[in-house]
C-alpha cells in the first residue's frame, strides 16, 4: 500500500466528514443563533436534504431580516470541491478565491465533505511524518534484522512511554496551537509487544495534549514482529521515564542555545 508521500493527496483524505449544515429555509434568526451558540462555525453550507445550494456565512447575515430564509441570503455562485480532486488544487481555489472552506460534493451534487484552509495546511504538515517513520523503520531492520508493519491508529496517552526527558515551555505554546486548530502531525510510536508503547516522536505534542485534556491521538505505530531489546528503551529506563507526566518542562530561558548566546554576549561585553 502507498503511503502518503508516494500517491496524490487528494481532498478525500483531509476533509471533515461530518459537516454541519443549514436548510433552504431556515431563517436569518436560526442561522444566527447557531452561529452564535457555535466556537467553531461562523458560516454553513446550505442543504435540501444533502444537495447543495449555497453557502451562508455571518457577513450574508448582517443585513438581512430575521424572518427571511436562507434560500433568499445565502451564496448561490458555490464553488466546491470532489473528494478526488488534488489537495494542492484546492489550496490553489481557496488562495485565489479568498474562500476559507469549501463543501466536497461528490458526482451526484451531494455534500459528502468540507475543506478548509486549516485541512490544507495540515496536509503540507503531515507530508513530512511518513519520511520519519521509513527511516525508523529502516534504522530498526538494519539494527535488530526483525520484521515489522506500520499502522495509522489512535493511541492512548497513558499507554506511552517517553524517551525523551525534557520539553521547551516555548514550544509547547506553538504545539498547543496546533492541536487547538487540528493542525499537529501524528505521533511515531513503536510496539514492541509491551504494555506500553514507545514515543519516538512528538513528546511537545503529547505534553500539549495532556495540557488540552486530551487521551488520545493519532500516530504512526510501528510494530515489530518479535520483541528486541531497544536502545530508546534502555534510555528511558535509565532516566527513569514511565510516563509522559515524567517529561519535564524546561522555560525556554534554560534553552542551551539561548545559554549559551547569553554567555556569548556577556563576554564580549
Amino acid at each position: 500500500m502507498l503511503d502518503v508521500e508516494e500517491r496524490k493527496l487528494r481532498v478525500k483524505d483531509y476533509m471533515t466528514r461530518d459537516v454541519v449544515t443549514v436548510s433552504v429555509d431556515d431563517t436569518v434568526a436560526d442561522v444566527k443563533r447557531r452561529i452564535a451558540e457555535s466556537e467553531e462555525h461562523s458560516g454553513f453550507p446550505v442543504c435540501d436534504r444533502r444537495r447543495v445550494h449555497g453557502f451562508v456565512t455571518a457577513r450574508d447575515l448582517l443585513l438581512a431580516e430575521d424572518g427571511d430564509p436562507m434560500f433568499k441570503v445565502m451564496n448561490d455562485d458555490l464553488i466546491v470541491a470532489h473528494p478526488d480532486m488534488e489537495i494542492t488544487d484546492a489550496a490553489r481555489v481557496i488562495l485565489r478565491s479568498g474562500i476559507q472552506k469549501l463543501p466536497v460534493v461528490d458526482d451526484a451534487g451531494n455534500l459528502v465533505g468540507i475543506i478548509s484552509n486549516a485541512d490544507v495546511v495540515r496536509s503540507q504538515i503531515e507530508r513530512a511524518t511518513p519520511g520519519k517513520v521509513n527511516k525508523l523503520i529502516e534504522t530498526l531492520r538494519n539494527i535488530h534484522g526483525v520484521g515489522m508493519r506500520q499502522e495509522r491508529r489512535k493511541v492512548p496517552l497513558a499507554s506511552l512511554t517517553p524517551t525523551q526527558s525534557k520539553v521547551y515551555t516555548d514550544e509547547l505554546e506553538g504545539r498547543t496551537y496546533e492541536l487547538e486548530n487540528g493542525l499537529a502531525e501524528p505521533l511515531v510510536v513503536i510496539d514492541n509487544g509491551g504494555e506500553h508503547l514507545l514515543l519516538a516522536d512528538g513528546h511537545h505534542r503529547v505534553k500539549a495534549a495532556k495540557r488540552l485534556g486530551i487521551d488520545e491521538m493519532d500516530a504512526y505505530v510501528i510494530v515489530l514482529d518479535e520483541r528486541v531489546p531497544l536502545g530508546m528503551a534502555e534510555t528511558a529506563r535509565k532516566a527513569n521515564l514511565e510516563t509522559i507526566d515524567d517529561i519535564e518542562e524546561v522555560d525556554y530561558a534554560h534553552h542551551p542555545l539561548v545559554e549559551t548566546i547569553e554567555r556569548l554576549k556577556s563576554d564580549d561585553e
